[in-house]
C-alpha cells in the first residue's frame, strides 16, 4: 500500500515542478520573447508564412479568429477522410487491410479532428500505418495545436490585448511545444522499449502449443504515443491503448506518459499568470484544482485498493480491485492515471474504466461532467476562467459590487456567453442523446450490463464525446459490424462536433468582448480575485453548478450501484 501511495506523491510532486517552467516557457513563445528554440525554429516559421501567405502581423477579432479554426479544421477533415477510405491502395500496409465503413470512417474524421480520439474500430486491426502515421498523426499535432491557439487567444483577450493570429498560434504551438517534446519524449519511449518501426506483424509459435502460429502487430508506436499524450488526444495505436505492452511496457513509460498529459494543461494556467501579470492568481487558481484532482486521485485509488466486497468474501481477505488493470501498473498507477485521462482530456487508458469501483466510476464521470480538472487542451484553461468570470458576477451580485475582472467590467453579453458555454452545451449534446439512447436500449444502445452500470456506460459515451476525452466506459456495441455501430458513430459526430466548436466559437466571442472593453480603475470597491475566498467562493460555484446539472446520473449510476454493491447485490 506504502508503495503505491508513493508512487501517487512522487508524480504529483513533479506535476507542480513542472508547472512554473513549462508555462513560463509557453508564456514567452506568445508574447515573443527569446526562447532557446528561437535560431532553430523561426526560419522554419518565415519559410512557412512567406508559402502559405499568412502575414503575422494581421490580427484577427474573434469572428475572424473562429472562421480560420473552422476552415481549416473542415480542410484537415476532408483530408483525413480520403486517407481513410483510400487506405487500400495507399502505401504502408503491410497487412493488406481494406478501407473501413464509411461511417467508422466519419466518425474517426470527426473524432480526431476535434482533439477527442474516441475510438469505435481496432487499431491494429482496422488502419494501416499511413492511416495511423500520416492521418492520425497529423491530427494529433494540429487539433491539440488548435486548443492550445484557442487558450492564448482567450488569455489575451480577458488581459486586453488583440487575439492574435490563429496560424500563427497555431504554428508555433507545434513548432516550438509540441514537435520539440514529441522528438524527446519518443527517444525517451524507445529507451523504455517501445517499438518504433515500420516491419509487418511477427508470427510467433504459441506457448500452449508450438505448432500453432501467433501474430503480434507491431508498427511505428513510440512517435505516436508520445504525442498522444501530449497533445491531450488519447488515441491508441492498439485497441487496448495504453495498457498494451509495446504501448506502455513499464512504470517510466508509464510516468513520461503521465507527465505528458498533464504538464500543457496545468502550465497553462501559470502561463495565464505570466502574460496577465498576475502570478499569485494563477497558483490561487492552480491551487484549487489541484486539491480537487487530489482529493478525486485519493478517493479512485482506495475503492481501488479495498478492492469488490463481494470478491473479498469469497477470497476471505480484503484484495485490490485488479479486474480489468495491469499488474504492473497495479491499483495506484492505474487509479492516477485514469484520474488524470479524464481530468485532462486526453483518454487514453492504462486500465480498463468499466471495470473501476462505483466510486472510480463516480470520478470519472463527474471529470468529465466538470471538464475543468484540468479540461481539454488548451479549451480546458479557457472554461476554467470562464468559471471565473461567472464566480465574479455571483459573488459581485451577493456583496453589491460592480462585477469585474482584471480591471473589467463583466456585463450582461459575458454572463449570458459564461451561461450557454458552460450549462447548456454540455449538457444538451450529453443529456438529449443519451436519453434516446437509453429509450432504445436494444435497438440503439447495445448495453451489455442493464441497470444501473449500463445507464453510466451510456451516459460516459455521450458525455467523453461532447468533453472530447475519448475514453470509454466500453460494454457497448459501438463498432461494425454490431447492428447498433451507426447509430453509435453518428450520434456521438454530433456530440462530438457541439462538445468543441460551439464552445470554441463562445469563448472566442466572450475573448474579443473582453479585449475591447475600456479598463476601469481599481478602488476599494473593486472586488479582488486573487484572494483564497474568492478562489474558494469559485471551487463552490464549479462543483454545485456540475453537481446541479449533473447529479441525477451520479446518482442513478455509480452511486446507484455502490449502494447496491454494498449491499451485498
Amino acid at each position: 500500500m506504502l508503495q503505491g501511495w508513493l508512487q501517487i506523491g512522487l508524480t504529483l510532486a513533479l506535476i507542480v515542478a513542472i508547472t512554473p517552467i513549462f508555462g513560463g516557457y509557453i508564456a514567452r513563445v506568445y508574447l515573443g520573447q527569446k526562447t532557446l528554440l528561437d535560431r532553430v525554429f523561426q526560419p522554419i516559421e518565415r519559410l512557412m508564412f512567406r508559402l502559405s501567405g499568412v502575414k503575422p502581423e494581421t490580427q484577427m477579432n474573434g469572428w475572424q479568429y473562429a472562421r480560420a479554426i473552422l476552415y481549416s479544421n473542415l480542410a484537415m477533415a476532408i483530408l483525413l477522410f480520403a486517407i481513410l477510405m483510400l487506405q487500400g491502395v495507399l502505401p504502408l500496409n503491410p497487412t493488406g487491410l481494406g478501407a473501413p465503413t464509411w461511417d467508422t470512417a466519419l466518425h474517426t474524421t470527426i473524432s480526431f479532428i476535434t482533439n477527442t480520439n474516441q475510438q469505435h474500430y481496432s487499431g491494429e486491426t482496422t488502419l494501416s500505418y499511413f492511416s495511423q502515421i500520416l492521418g492520425l498523426g497529423f491530427m494529433f499535432f494540429t487539433s491539440a495545436a488548435t486548443g492550445i491557439a484557442v487558450a492564448i487567444a482567450f488569455i489575451r483577450g480577458l488581459t486586453g490585448r488583440p487575439l492574435g493570429n490563429f496560424y500563427v498560434d497555431l504554428t508555433q504551438a507545434i513548432t516550438r511545444i509540441l514537435l520539440p517534446i514529441s522528438i524527446v519524449g519518443t527517444l525517451l519511449l524507445v529507451a523504455a522499449g517501445v517499438p518504433e518501426t515500420l516491419s509487418g506483424p511477427i508470427v510467433v509459435p504459441t506457448l500452449e502449443d508450438p505448432n500453432l502460429r501467433q501474430a503480434i502487430a507491431l508498427g511505428p508506436v513510440a512517435h505516436f504515443e508520445i504525442i498522444k499524450q501530449l497533445g491531450e488526444n488519447g488515441g491508441g495505436f492498439f485497441a487496448i491503448n495504453s495498457a498494451h505492452p509495446f504501448e506502455n511496457p513499464n512504470g517510466f513509460s508509464n510516468l513520461i506518459q503521465t507527465l505528458a498529459m498533464i504538464s500543457i494543461p496545468t502550465s497553462m494556467i501559470y502561463t495565464y499568470g505570466v502574460i496577465a501579470n498576475n502570478r499569485k492568481q494563477a497558483w490561487l487558481v492552480f491551487g484549487m484544482v489541484f486539491i480537487i484532482y487530489v482529493g478525486f486521485i485519493i478517493v479512485t485509488a482506495i475503492g481501488e485498493y479495498q478492492g469488490n466486497p463481494l470478491v473479498n468474501s469469497i477470497l476471505g481477505s480484503a484484495q485490490p480491485n485488479l479486474e480489468g488493470k495491469e499488474v504492473r501498473f497495479g491499483w495506484a498507477q492505474s487509479a492516477l492515471f485514469a484520474v488524470t485521462t479524464t481530468g485532462t482530456m486526453t483518454g487514453a487508458v492504462n486500465s480498463m474504466h468499466d471495470s473501476f469501483m462505483p466510486t472510480g466510476g463516480f470520478v470519472l464521470l463527474s471529470n468529465l461532467f466538470l471538464q475543468i480538472i484540468w479540461g481539454g487542451q488548451g479549451t480546458g484553461t479557457a472554461y476554467l476562467f470562464s468559471y471565473l468570470i461567472l464566480a465574479v458576477f455571483v459573488t459581485g451580485l451577493m456583496v453589491g459590487r460592480t462585477p469585474e475582472f482584471l480591471g473589467r467590467k463583466i456585463e450582461k453579453s459575458e454572463v449570458v456567453l459564461t451561461s450557454f458555454l458552460l450549462l447548456l452545451v454540455h449538457p444538451l449534446f450529453v443529456l438529449i442523446p443519451g436519453a434516446i439512447a437509453l429509450a432504445f436500449p436494444d435497438q440503439l444502445a447495445g448495453i451489455s450490463n442493464p441497470g444501473f452500470h449500463g445507464l453510466a456506460q451510456v451516459m460516459y459515451e455521450y458525455a467523453s464525446a461532447t468533453a472530447n476525452n475519448g475514453s470509454g466506459f466500453e460494454g457497448l456495441a459501438d463498432s461494425q459490424p454490431a447492428p447498433t455501430a451507426l447509430w453509435w458513430n453518428l450520434s456521438t459526430s454530433l456530440s462530438l462536433l457541439g462538445g468543441r466548436y460551439i464552445p470554441i466559437v463562445a469563448l472566442l466571442i466572450l475573448a474579443d468582448g473582453m479585449s475591447r472593453k475600456q479598463p476601469v480603475p481599481f478602488t476599494t470597491g473593486t472586488l479582488r480575485t486573487d484572494t483564497i475566498l474568492f478562489t474558494s467562493v469559485t471551487a463552490g460555484v464549479i462543483l454545485i453548478m456540475g453537481a446541479l446539472t449533473f447529479f441525477p446520473i451520479l446518482a442513478l449510476g455509480p452511486i446507484a450501484e455502490g449502494f447496491l454493491l454494498a449491499k451485498g447485490g
